[in-house]
């Protein structure tokens, strides 16, 4: 398993994560809730892609973000896109930017 996956699993484990706003409207619109993305996210075997943002906005000028797509327990396949973020050298939370069905 990939040592990103790993940390992002371990990060979700321990409850170090958060949803954006953005997140939890597409959670909402499809019925969903963190349960479910956390869920999704433990049940993984692998990063989907990983995308190199350079978006303006964000904290640092260049980051990345992981797409998972994995379903949970229950069976429902889930996207989520989002980055892992480091505080004092430690993996702090996995940040969902994006968290919705998969279609």
């Amino acid at each position: 398993m990939d040592d990103v996956l790993m940390r992002i699993k371990r990060a979700v484990f321990a409850g170090r994560y958060a949803l954006t706003g953005k997140a939890e409207m597409e959670l909402d619109a499809d019925g969903l809730d963190e349960s479910d993305v956390a869920e999704s996210i433990l049940n993984a075997s692998r990063i989907e892609k990983t995308i190199r943002s350079t978006s303006q906005q964000r904290e640092r000028h260049r980051e990345y973000l992981h797409v998972i797509r994995s379903p949970n327990f229950s069976g429902i396949t889930i996207y989520t896109k989002g980055k892992l973020r480091q505080v004092n050298g430690e993996d702090v939370y996995y940040i969902m930017i994006s968290a919705k069905r998969s279609r």
